[in-house]
């Protein structure tokens, strides 16, 4: 008995399935390029805000020593950013870097004025302190299985009182290091490039980001760190030494976080157990403007740089403008909640 002609023109009666979603759509390909390259957006958002402001402000903007002084203003938070993006990367979170930046300062400062230690060994141990304290937030998050939101909540009053209780509230003034320990101020070496002006924080700020981009990229550490973020379990099975790569990554962001200490001294001249209070939020926020996805997995280093340089261009710009200050804090909440939203449509998304 011959079969139907229908079923012979039929192609899904013979066994062969058809999928008829056609091409992708130009919202499809946008979601697509943003899930490959999460620091489109902060690029383009920075772009289109230097634009904005340049053509509001000329020539007052576009200089060279305005736009270097934007450069100088994050570099701080530039640095910690980069702290932070390498724990969000594993999905987690750390509410004391900017404790571990103040207390490896006040470490550096406190060991060469009040205990005579030599300059060299005092920096020497205050980055090794802000490597232990990363270290002991790794062990703690990767070894005991506590939350990182937890644990970094308490180190970060562990270290705030431990600051306070080891400095006993002193501040070391600049005209003081700059008499007797100059290296204290080594970031704050000014390099002057025609109109435009440098610092060596700002350059170590940039190489910072150069080399963790290329080892994310680059190296097999790297790519364990995106796999723990993505699926901790899934790499664990794949052959990823997770509780390693957790306690590496906790101890490289406190030893940049110890590196960023320094450069606070160089910034702001003085060795002070107050300042930087604001820093651990300061580089959560470049972090979620920058791209980076809360949930780990997935971001670039390169988008914290962003992030931090977009809210440097809005605060400059704003001032510049003569705009309340205010304004600078509503437009970066606002920033930050559309960077969420954003990444949270891009995750919804079959790709």
């Amino acid at each position: 008995m011959s079969e139907p002609t229908a079923a012979k023109d039929d192609p899904t009666a013979q066994g062969v399935a058809e999928f008829g979603d056609g091409p992708p759509t130009m919202v499809g390909r946008l979601q697509n390029a943003l899930h490959v390259t999460p620091a489109l957006v902060p690029l383009i958002v920075l772009v289109l805000a230097i634009a904005a402001f340049g053509l509001a402000l000329g020539s007052k903007f576009f200089s060279p020593f305005a736009l270097t002084l934007i450069l100088q203003q994050v570099q701080i938070v530039g640095i910690v950013s980069a702290a932070q993006t390498l724990v969000i990367l594993t999905a987690g979170i750390d509410l004391s870097v900017g404790a571990i930046m103040v207390i490896s300062s006040v470490v550096m400062g406190q060991l060469t004025f009040r205990y005579g230690v030599p300059v060299e060994l005092a920096v020497a141990l205050g980055l090794a302190t802000g490597t232990a304290f990363g270290f002991l937030n790794g062990w703690l998050v990767a070894v005991m299985k506590l939350p990182p939101f937890i644990v970094t909540l308490g180190t970060w009053q562990i270290i705030l009182a431990t600051n306070f209780l080891f400095s006993a509230n002193e501040t070391i003034r600049s005209q003081d290091i700059a008499d007797y320990a100059p290296l204290l101020h080594f970031f704050g070496t000014k390099i002057k490039i025609g109109g435009a002006i440098f610092t060596v924080g700002v350059i170590f700020m940039v190489l910072l980001i150069m080399v963790l981009t290329y080892v994310l990229r680059q190296t097999a550490w790297g790519r364990h760190v995106y796999a723990i973020g993505d699926d901790p379990e899934a790499a664990e099975l794949s052959g990823v030494n997770v509780r390693r790569t957790l306690i590496s990554v906790y101890a490289l962001a406190g030893l940049i976080c110890a590196f960023a200490g320094w450069a606070l001294i160089g910034r702001i001249g003085s060795v002070s157990p107050t300042s930087g209070q604001l820093a651990n939020i300061e580089s959560i926020t470049a972090v979620v403007i920058g791209g980076i996805s809360l949930f780990g997995g997935r971001g670039s280093i390169m988008g914290a740089l962003f992030g931090a340089l977009i809210v440097g261009v809005f605060t400059l710009g704003l001032r510049l403008l003569g705009a309340d200050a205010q304004w600078t804090y509503l437009l970066i909440g606002a920033l930050i909640i559309a960077a969420v939203a954003v990444d949270q449509w891009i995750r919804k998304v079959s790709l």
